[in-house]
């Protein structure tokens, strides 16, 4: 019998073998010969999974939630203007860090499971002179997926610097940073990029990079300042050691043998694999009278789906039950819907015996409350997938 659970939810996620024993290895230095070889190449490999080879790279200990507030430090001056475009939770998170750092923030909210149109987001800029756009590519918690390559072709028009909270997203989701004209991508460890928790990343572009050197005030946060971190990511591009603050070692050990991973699969397979996994776990949840919170297939996430319980099932006991089971899954994160719905992570390393064991699971717990399927019907549909 298994003693640990299957991890389900939208990150931390299962991580691979290879990457966590880059956890266990006695800690060098940081100024080792070995582990300066380890961070140039761990910066180079974050380009490419951003497909940024222009991109400067930052490598910091911190969440996502970090890597958004280093952006929004570093590119906002009190008084700019800023746009962001919310798909829920983490949308309003970000209006309110460039609020912190003085900005005068619109929001754009789409409905819960929807995306906000195109046309209404270009009318929005049309209106005002805005510093930067911010959106978030798949927001955790509703599982919608936003058109990143439209929302940049729109920042370029409107010479708009377009940042994208990739937390959900990178390495999961097609992202071609320079291609789509997207100033900042940013991210975390624990998602799809399959990394313990603990490390923000984030890519910047050469514009980007300008608007930060062209500022008339100080950056209001020390830690995140870009001054103070770019000597050191540079230094260790060129393979030299450097010190600002001690980097997080063995975190970004595991994070180059990751990226060394996700590269080696290649990324347009990693994508295509990802895809099979996001359509066939919606199959799976229809099959069993399940909806989701993404209004249509086109703007559902690969990386994660967010299910609606059904009418008559407590969630916590659902929850639980799944559990016993041996799976562990997420509940709902918006206010709003928190006990309509639950969330389940499917990214990564994720498998097709990942995803039969969790929907497995659902099954047999709504079964057993009283949910009327046919059982069975949804490991069907995530078969039929692969």
């Amino acid at each position: 019998m298994k003693s640990r659970k299957l991890l389900m939810i939208p990150g931390p996620i299962e991580f691979e073998n290879d990457v966590l024993q880059c956890m266990a290895t006695p800690t060098p230095s940081h100024v080792d010969p070995d582990f300066i070889a380890t961070f140039s190449n761990t910066l180079k490999l974050l380009k490419e999974v951003c497909r940024s080879p222009s991109g400067q790279v930052f490598i910091v200990a911190g969440t996502g939630t970090f890597a958004m507030d280093m952006a929004a430090a570093n590119l906002i001056e009190s008084g700019d203007k800023a746009l962001v475009v919310s798909t829920g939770y983490f949308g309003l998170r970000f209006a309110e860090i460039l609020k912190r750092y003085g900005a005068e923030v619109d929001v754009l909210e789409a409905e819960v499971g929807d995306i906000v149109p195109m046309d209404r987001i270009e009318q929005q800029l049309q209106s005002k002179t805005y510093k930067l756009l911010a959106f978030t590519h798949v927001d955790t918690s509703t599982a919608v997926l936003n058109d990143a390559k439209r929302i940049g072709a729109l920042g370029k028009k409107h010479g708009v610097l377009t940042v994208l909270d990739g937390v959900c997203s990178v390495a999961g989701e097609d992202i071609r940073q320079d291609d789509w004209n997207i100033d900042v991508v940013l991210t975390a460890s624990q998602k799809a990029v399959g990394v313990p928790p603990g490390l923000a990343l984030l890519v910047a572009s050469k514009n980007a990079i300008q608007a930060f050197e062209q500022r008339k005030s100080p950056v209001a946060n020390y830690y995140g300042d870009w001054a103070n971190w770019l000597p050191i990511m540079k230094a260790y591009e060129n393979k030299q050691a450097s010190y600002f603050g001690t980097p997080p070692v063995n975190l970004i050990m595991a994070l180059e043998k990751s990226l060394q991973n996700i590269v080696k699969e290649g990324l347009d397979q990693r994508f295509d694999r990802h895809q099979r996994a996001g359509k066939a776990m919606r199959a799976a949840l229809k099959a069993i009278g399940l909806e989701v919170l993404s209004k249509n297939e086109d703007i559902a996430s690969n990386t994660l789906s967010a299910p609606y319980y059904p009418s008559q099932i407590d969630p916590s006991s659902f929850l639980q039950g799944v559990n016993k089971e041996g799976i562990v899954l997420a509940g709902g994160l918006l206010p709003e819907l928190k006990s309509k719905y639950f969330r389940i992570g499917h990214m990564g390393s994720v498998n097709k015996s990942d995803l039969l064991g969790t929907i497995g699971a659902i099954e047999t717990v709504l079964k057993n409350s009283g949910h009327k399927h046919e059982l069975g019907s949804g490991t069907a549909a995530i078969l039929k997938h692969f």
